[in-house]
């Protein structure tokens, strides 16, 4: 991503980061999540950003971050 495309980015995180709280109060905290290189974990060599709403007590384990929020989905 170009400096411009991440300021956007930003930009775009906050307004829907905003959205999302003023819409459901009982969002506590986010994730935001991107995987930059196959290295990584990226199959989609494309940028795109995960803002992941979470709940207090939506995992017994919050710990692991963006990769833990659907333990099931951790090994796909």
């Amino acid at each position: 991503m170009t400096d411009k495309e991440r300021a956007d980015a930003t930009v775009l995180l906050k307004a829907l980061k905003a959205t999302l709280e003023e819409e459901d109060p009982t969002i506590s905290g986010f994730n935001i999540g991107m995987n930059s290189g196959k290295t990584a974990g990226q199959t989609v060599m494309h940028s795109h950003i995960h803002l992941i709403p979470r709940r207090k007590e939506d995992t017994p384990n919050p710990r692991g971050g963006v990769r833990g929020v659907i333990p099931d989905n951790m090994d796909y």
